[in-house]
């Protein structure tokens, strides 16, 4: 379930910057290139930051009785 939650979560902020993305490019059609090479550069961060809490969501599906402990 936890690996569910970091993986919705990594997508909903892909969706958010993407979001972002297209509304500033379109308020501001000049700077359309570099608004976008900003939300990629955004995208590969939200990804990497994701990365983390993916492993530790993975590790804990699989070593259940680690979560009792943690808990503590």
């Amino acid at each position: 379930m936890g690996v569910l939650v970091e993986a919705l979560h990594i997508a909903a902020g892909i969706a958010v910057a993407l979001l972002i993305g297209a509304l500033a490019s379109w308020a501001y059609p000049l700077a359309r290139q570099d608004i976008w090479l900003v939300t990629g550069i955004a995208i590969i961060c939200i990804v990497l930051m994701g990365i983390g809490p993916m492993r530790r969501a993975m590790w804990l599906q699989r070593n259940p009785q680690a979560q009792e402990r943690d808990d503590a």
